[in-house]
């Protein structure tokens, strides 16, 4: 009487850009002799394992940062509304044209600024902050930003 072993091995590899892939291979035998099924389910197993490793690293298209993900026409935002308007509150209040902070936002993450997540825009703003702002106090709620206008008015050091 014959016995069938079944056997699968599956890896998922996370990409950039918020993409995966993954790999699966399985496979069914028929086995004789019972007296060495964790020799053959071994055997098996690291098969599979390496034709699954070979495999994997053939990634295909990998899409680069920020596929996919375009502002749309009606001038919206990916971040927050309040990270926006500190944005351009920076942005105003230092003569800054939009093409300098799509430079920026450019060279730090290879997206125009209204594209970009909350999670870059926080870093997007420390830059901003660190390049052009003045310097922070820490309030309940965090981050203070002290523009130009009210900075020596609430007795910052400048």
């Amino acid at each position: 009487m014959a016995i069938k072993l079944s056997a699968a091995y599956s890896k998922k590899l996370g990409l950039p850009g918020y993409s995966s892939h993954s790999f699966t291979v399985s496979i069914e035998t028929e086995l004789r002799n019972i007296d060495n099924i964790a020799q053959q389910s071994a055997r098996l197993y690291d098969s599979l394992q390496n034709v699954v490793d070979q495999q994997i690293q053939k990634t295909g298209f990998v899409p680069p940062d920020g596929y996919g993900i375009e502002g749309d026409k009606n001038g919206t935002w990916n971040c927050s509304q309040k990270q926006r308007e500190l944005i351009e509150k920076i942005r105003t209040e230092n003569n800054l044209d939009q093409n300098a902070l799509d430079r920026l936002a450019a060279e730090m993450f290879g997206a125009k600024v209204q594209v970009l997540n909350k999670l870059q825009a926080s870093g997007f703003i420390d830059a901003l902050l660190d390049r052009y702002g003045k310097r922070t106090q820490r309030g309940q709620y965090g981050r203070r930003y002290i523009g130009r206008s009210n900075a020596a008015a609430k007795g910052a050091n400048v």
